[in-house]
């Protein structure tokens, strides 16, 4: 019974700190609501295009932080698949903020950190993907949803860069699903050759 109170407490606390909306407080921290801004998106690369480029870096840094250390902490303290439940509870929290109205962002950020604690090696060569994609066609969205893509298909694929469970591999697969389906609005605009790009 302990055990099960224990785990229902590193995943509420996983929720709760995966919902601090730091690319809102980082705004608004430069006196701008990124909400009436840009996208309106409270996400990293919102705060980049209008809050300034180093604070939209920090934004993703700490977005990513927030998916990184509690599910790394969860590697070293439970068992078994629990660390993918606590990763997930913080990407959820970054996209359904209880600070906010239940309103976040895209939760790009967030699974990278959560999935760099648990397969770092696919999720580099995910973000070599990210990378050169943005630098090609400048639109992060694009980027973003090549490398959820990625993930989510090269997951169930057994290579020397990751040999995942059951559990991550539908959780991968479902948080890719996600991103992309969050990223709507920005397909949309890139098949209508509207979407804003990074610079």
């Amino acid at each position: 019974m302990e055990k099960h109170i224990e785990l229902v407490l590193w995943i509420v606390g996983a929720y709760l700190v995966g919902g601090v909306p730091f690319g809102f407080l980082i705004g608004k921290m430069r006196g701008v609501d990124v909400r009436t801004v840009g996208s309106k998106n409270i996400g990293a690369t919102n705060v980049y295009r209008t809050v300034g480029h180093s604070w939209g870096f920090l934004a993703f840094f700490c977005d990513f932080l927030k998916g990184f250390l509690p599910t790394f902490a969860t590697t070293r303290f439970l068992d078994a698949d629990w660390p993918v439940a606590v990763g997930l509870a913080c990407v959820v929290g970054h996209t359904l903020t209880p600070y906010m109205k239940f309103k976040g962002g895209k939760g790009v950020a967030t699974a990278f950190g959560m999935l760099m604690a648990l397969i770092p090696s696919l999720v580099g060569v995910a973000f070599a993907i990210f990378v050169v994609a943005v630098w090609l066609s400048h639109y992060i969205s694009l980027g973003s949803c090549l490398a959820a893509a990625f993930l989510g298909v090269m997951i169930w694929i057994p290579t020397p860069l990751a040999r995942a469970g059951l559990p991550l591999q539908i959780v991968m697969t479902l948080l890719a699903v996600f991103v992309i389906w969050k990223h709507r609005s920005n397909i949309a605009r890139l098949k209508a050759g509207t979407e804003n790009k990074i610079y």
